[in-house]
């Protein structure tokens, strides 16, 4: 509990010194014909009496701790916290290779729209990749933009020089750009591609997952097709803390993609309480005393006769 103004609770003390007076004070007593008669003794008659004219001073003492604006905390709440999750797409030419019903690139954009619907509230950007790589989505929470990509990035319709090459390296260290760029939340790369890539050799792998991990960047890697995912894409994820998959059909890259986010739940921020007005216990208690006092006058009040 708290009070928005508790210089005012200074005020208490007059209250206070009135209801030690009421039950110190000694009043002369009016000698009355009967008095030396045998009557029943009543003294809780005046404990009753001082009772009342202490209600009063009690309704005073609400009053003051109302002017001195009484505060409670609310319960606290949790928030869950946003995840910055970057896509980082493999255009180059494999990618049009037959996979299922299509290819491995309309399988990948599919099961990447997919992925966008069980991650509400997290922020999620786009980039593809080949011998270059471009930015197509910046971290947005508004996913209209990937409904429309597949369209636009097509190998087929990207030109030689951009997916001439896979260049993993290189793209993971512009992503790592990118989502240092975000001010809160966790950081999250899912990689698709289809090959293996000649710059993370020579130790390039252990290098970029250090940097990845020293500014906690966690990465999910997704290798589409046959055959066993490139040893130094492994090493990058199990660095990072994330892990690496094989997904030989559209169907095995949907449940790839249930697997993380399973593996990669957003944690709840338990938000620190805010205070808030609480008038309501004080006022119901003036109230009370109020009318409890007003029905005492109706038939116990003090008279020297």
């Amino acid at each position: 509990m708290s009070f928005a103004h508790p210089i005012v609770l200074i005020a208490l003390t007059i209250p206070i010194l009135l209801i030690v007076f009421q039950w110190i004070k000694r009043t002369r007593a009016l000698p009355l014909p009967f008095d030396y008669q045998k009557l029943e003794d009543r003294k809780w008659l005046g404990v009753l009496l001082n009772i009342v004219n202490t209600l009063p001073y009690l309704i005073l003492a609400a009053l003051i701790l109302i002017a001195a604006g009484p505060r409670a905390f609310e319960r606290p709440k949790s928030e869950r916290e946003l995840t910055n999750i970057l896509f980082c797409l493999d255009v180059s030419g494999s990618m049009v290779a037959k996979f299922g019903a299509g290819d491995r690139y309309d399988a990948a954009m599919s099961s990447l729209n997919e992925f966008l619907d069980y991650r509400d509230g997290d922020a999620f950007s786009l980039m593809v990749f080949g011998g270059d790589n471009l930015r197509w989505v910046p971290l947005t929470t508004d996913v209209s933009a990937f409904r429309n990509a597949p369209a636009f990035l097509h190998p087929t319709k990207l030109p030689p020089w951009f997916n001439g090459g896979t260049f993993i390296g290189k793209a993971l260290k512009q992503a790592q750009k990118e989502l240092l760029a975000s001010e809160s939340g966790d950081r999250m790369i899912i990689l698709l591609s289809d090959g293996a890539s000649f710059d993370l050799s020579n130790g390039n792998d252990l290098k970029i997952a250090r940097e990845l991990a020293e500014n906690n960047i966690t990465v999910y890697a997704i290798h589409i097709g046959g055959g066993a995912p490139p040893a130094e894409v492994s090493v990058v994820a199990s660095i990072t803390g994330g892990e690496t998959f094989a997904a030989g059909d559209p169907g095995a890259l949907k449940a790839v993609f249930q697997r993380i986010d399973e593996m990669a739940q957003a944690s709840l921020v338990r938000l620190t309480p805010d205070p808030v007005d609480n008038f309501e216990p004080y006022v119901i208690t003036a109230l009370s005393l109020a009318g409890v006092y007003l029905l005492s006058l109706f038939g116990l009040r003090y008279t020297p006769w």
